[in-house]
C-alpha cells in the first residue's frame, strides 16, 4: 500500500462539539492510497464514527472505531472488499468490546460508524447505527444507507410513519453499533433507485461513480437538525471545500445540541484528476490494440497469399506433360492433304503403333 500524495478524491472534512458544552465523541478519517503501488488500483478510504455511552468514553470508542477500521481496511483485499469491509467491522467492535471489559471507566461505551470505500471508481459502502451516507449527483441527494435506530426498524415494521420519528422517544436507541457484546451486522445495503428491494440495494455494491459526484459522510448531529432539501442546497451552491463548514454552521444555528462531523469527497470533473488520466489510459490502450490487430491481420493475409502462391509454383512443376506424334517414322503425311475432320492421336499411337498411309483425295487408296 503507497498512499498517494494527490487524492483521486477531492475530500475535505470537518467537525465541531456542538453548543451545549459536550465532550466531542466523533471521529472521522480519509486517505487515498495505491492498494500494491499500482496506480490502476487508486482508492480513497473515509471512515466516520460517532461515540455511544456518554460519560463511558465514547470518544475512545470513536477513536478506536476510526483507526481500527482504516487500518484493517488499508491491509485487506481490494480485490474482496465487501469481505474486507465485513472483517474489518467486525474485528474493530470486537477490540472495543474487549478494551470496555478491562476497564470499568469505559464500560458500555460504543461507536456508530459509517464507511465509504472508492477503488478506482468503483463505490463499496456498509454502516452500523445512524450516521449516513449520502450521494450528490445532478442537483439529486438520496440516502444510500439504512439508519440502524428503534425508529427505524418501526417505520420498517410500519408500526409509525415518518412524521413521527423526531419527536419519538425512542428517537436515538441504535440497535447496531461498534463495541456490541455480540459481533455486529455490518449493512451492506445500498439504496439507489427508487421501490428497490433488499437483495437489490446489496447488488448496487460497486456503484459506478460519475465526473461531479459528490459522497457526504455525517453524524446525526447534522441530520438531526438539517434537512435533506437544506443538506442538498447547500451542495448546489457551495464548493466541496466549504460544503462540510456550511454545513455545520447550519446545524449549529438550530442549536446544535449535538457534535457534528461532515465529509464531503468530489469526483474530479471532466478536464483534470485520476479519473480523466484513466480514461485517457484506456483510449491509447484500446488504439494500441486496435493497431495490433490490424497488423496482425495484414501478416495472415500476406502469409496466406505467399502459400497459395508457392502452392500453385508447385503444382505447374508437377503436373505431367505429353508429347504426341502424329507421324510414324518412314510414313510422312503428304503435305497437300488435309483432313476435313479433326484427328486425335492415342497413346498408342504415339509409341509408335502402324497406321495406314492415306494418299489425297480423291483415290484414297491404301
Amino acid at each position: 500500500m503507497k498512499k498517494m500524495d494527490k487524492p483521486h478524491l477531492n475530500i475535505k472534512g470537518a467537525t465541531h462539539p456542538g453548543l451545549t458544552g459536550k465532550i466531542n465523541e466523533d471521529r472521522f478519517q480519509f486517505v487515498s492510497y495505491e492498494p500494491g503501488g499500482k496506480r490502476k488500483n487508486v482508492a480513497s478510504l473515509i471512515v466516520v464514527c460517532d461515540g455511544i455511552g456518554g460519560h463511558h468514553a465514547g470518544d475512545i470508542a470513536a477513536e478506536m472505531g476510526v483507526s481500527l477500521i482504516t487500518e484493517k481496511i488499508l491491509a485487506g483485499d481490494v480485490r474482496q472488499p465487501l469481505k474486507t469491509l465485513e472483517k474489518a467491522v467486525v474485528e474493530s467492535s470486537e477490540a472495543i468490546y474487549q478494551a470496555a471489559l478491562d476497564n470499568n471507566n469505559r464500560r458500555g461505551m460504543g461507536a456508530t460508524v459509517a464507511i465509504a470505500w472508492v477503488i478506482g471508481d468503483r463505490l463499496y459502502t456498509t454502516n452500523l447505527g445512524d450516521t449516513r451516507i449520502y450521494l450528490f449527483r445532478k442537483n439529486y441527494l438520496v440516502q444510500l444507507s439504512t439508519d440502524h435506530t428503534w425508529v427505524q426498524e418501526a417505520i420498517d415494521a410500519g408500526l409509525i410513519h415518518d412524521t413521527e420519528d423526531v419527536q419519538h422517544a425512542n428517537a436515538h436507541v441504535i440497535r447496531r453499533y461498534l463495541g456490541s457484546k455480540l459481533a455486529p451486522k455490518p449493512d451492506f445495503r445500498l439504496w439507489f433507485f427508487d421501490k428497490e428491494r433488499y437483495a437489490d440495494a446489496i447488488k448496487n455494491q460497486g456503484l459506478r461513480l460519475k465526473p461531479g459526484d459528490i459522497l457526504l459522510l455525517c453524524s446525526d448531529g447534522l441530520t438531526d437538525l438539517v434537512t435533506d432539501e437544506e443538506i442538498q442546497q447547500v451542495l448546489e451552491g457551495t464548493s466541496v471545500e466549504g460544503a462540510p463548514g456550511r454545513l455545520i454552521e447550519l446545524a449549529n444555528q438550530k442549536a446544535g445540541h449535538d457534535n457534528i462531523t461532515v465529509v464531503c469527497a468530489q469526483v474530479p470533473k471532466p478536464g483534470g484528476g485520476v479519473f480523466t488520466k484513466r480514461k485517457a489510459r484506456r483510449f491509447f490502450l484500446s488504439c494500441l490494440g486496435g493497431l495490433v490487430f490490424v497488423s496482425l491481420l495484414a501478416t495472415g493475409i500476406f502469409l496466406g497469399l505467399r502459400w497459395r502462391n508457392q502452392n500453385s509454383q508447385i503444382e505447374e512443376t508437377l503436373r505431367p506433360i505429353v508429347t504426341a506424334s502424329l507421324t510414324q517414322e518412314n510414313s510422312p503425311i503428304p503435305q497437300t492433304w488435309t483432313p476435313t475432320t479433326a484427328v486425335s492421336p492415342t497413346l498408342a499411337q504415339t509409341v509408335g503403333t502402324p497406321r495406314p498411309t492415306i494418299t489425297p483425295w480423291p483415290t484414297n487408296t491404301p
